[in-house]
Formats: C-alpha cells, sequence, structure tokens
C-alpha cells in the first residue's frame, strides 16, 4: 500500500469515526427513557435520567402562560397525596383535562422543587358511551328558558367545529341541535375526554344551563 493510499485511509477512517461519534451522542441523548412512577420521580433516584411518568392530572392543578403548560400529577395506584409538576412547552391536546392520564417524557429539575421538564405529552382518556336515553335535544332545552337553568339534565347533541383544551378560557366546543345545526350552545367543561370525540361526533353530556347562556358539563361522553 503506497503512502497516498495510506493517507486517503486514515481520512476516511477519522470521518467515519466522528460521524460515529455524533450518531451515538444523539442517539444517547434522546434514547428510551426510563420508566418511573411518581414517588420514584419525587425520590431523587432518576435525576441525571431521561425518564417517563404516568399519572392523572389533577383536578385544576393546570395553567398555560406563554405557550408552556404546567400541572400536576398523581398515581391512581399509590400514593394519591404525592403529586408531581410537569412543565410542558407546547399547547395542550384537546383531550387534556381533569383526572386524564398524562403521560410524560422528560428530565426532572430541582430548580424549583422537583419539576418534569417534559419533552413529550400524550394523554389518553377510556371511551366513554352513553344512551340518549331521556336526554333533551339542545332545541327542547332552550325552549325551556329560564325555569331549567342550575337544573342537572342530559343534553344530547353534535360537535360542532373544532374543540379547544382546558382551561383555555373558551367554550371546550359547542354542540349543535341534531335536527337543526343552526341551534346550538357552548359547552363548558375541563374535564378529561376521549380521542373519539371530535367534529361532528353525536354526544351525550350531563351538566346543567347557566344564566349566561352555555351549559357547564360535568360529564361528555359519545352516544351509544
Amino acid at each position: 500500500m503506497n503512502t497516498k493510499t495510506k493517507r486517503r485511509l486514515i481520512v476516511v477512517t477519522g470521518v467515519i469515526v466522528v460521524v460515529l461519534a455524533i450518531v451515538l451522542t444523539v442517539v444517547g441523548s434522546g434514547g428510551a427513557a426510563k420508566t418511573a412512577s411518581v414517588a420514584e420521580a419525587l425520590s431523587g433516584s432518576h435525576d441525571s435520567d431521561r425518564i417517563q411518568v404516568s399519572g392523572n392530572v389533577v383536578d385544576n392543578s393546570f395553567a398555560t402562560e406563554d405557550n408552556v403548560l404546567t400541572f400536576e400529577i398523581f398515581d391512581p395506584e399509590g400514593d394519591e397525596s404525592q403529586t408531581l409538576r410537569v412543565r410542558y412547552e407546547g399547547a395542550a391536546s384537546s383531550t387534556f383535562g381533569n383526572g386524564v392520564t398524562a403521560i410524560c417524557t422528560g428530565r426532572l429539575s430541582t430548580s424549583n422543587g422537583v419539576e418534569l421538564v417534559a419533552s413529550e405529552l400524550v394523554t389518553k382518556c377510556p371511551s366513554k358511551y352513553e344512551s340518549a336515553t331521556d336526554a333533551l335535544t339542545v332545541s327542547r332545552m332552550l325552549e325551556y328558558g329560564d325555569s331549567i337553568v342550575d337544573t342537572t339534565v342530559k343534553l344530547t347533541g353534535v360537535v360542532e367545529g373544532a374543540l379547544a383544551a382546558a382551561g383555555s378560557g373558551e367554550p371546550r366546543f359547542v354542540v349543535a341541535d341534531d335536527a337543526d345545526a343552526s341551534v346550538q350552545v357552548p359547552i363548558e367543561f375541563d374535564g378529561a375526554m376521549a380521542d373519539g370525540i371530535v367534529d361532528g361526533t353525536s354526544v351525550v353530556i350531563t351538566g346543567s344551563l347557566s344564566g349566561s347562556g352555555s351549559f357547564v358539563a360535568t360529564d361528555v361522553a359519545q352516544e351509544g
């Protein structure tokens, strides 16, 4: 092997080593996260690890400011008094809400207490189905007017348009009458909703009509 060929081989080998080092660094930083419970995350045993923690969102613990979502989760199968604060830079999905299961992946920070700074957030809520038997249509409910304000009823209708995230300050969604889509009522709801509830879904909603004209829901299910 002549000198020129040897030099070329050394250069090629050097380039390969550099590329492999970069690949290993990227893979290592974004590799599979270790699964940890809320209690394990709070214990400090995973301070240097990339972890994935699952838990239920504590009711009314969430807030969004400057596109940063903060909330707390608890382990429904563990000590529910232990809660982990989560910080996620990004918008919450329309399924996010009180009690929803949040799967959070990221690293722990102790600069402001123990907090999981999440780079990934997945929410899931089991689909719920409910019969529309004895439920009022949107038109029928509105016909009752003030006489039905603050009275708990079941309402049936069709989701109209896009859904907003819980805590956005806007109605979660609008529901339209099955027979006349122009008859609508805004729905206020901060609870968890299944992925299957989207524009055009027939729903059964439990709650009450408020004096302001919106329907304050305590439960939202797909009609089934």
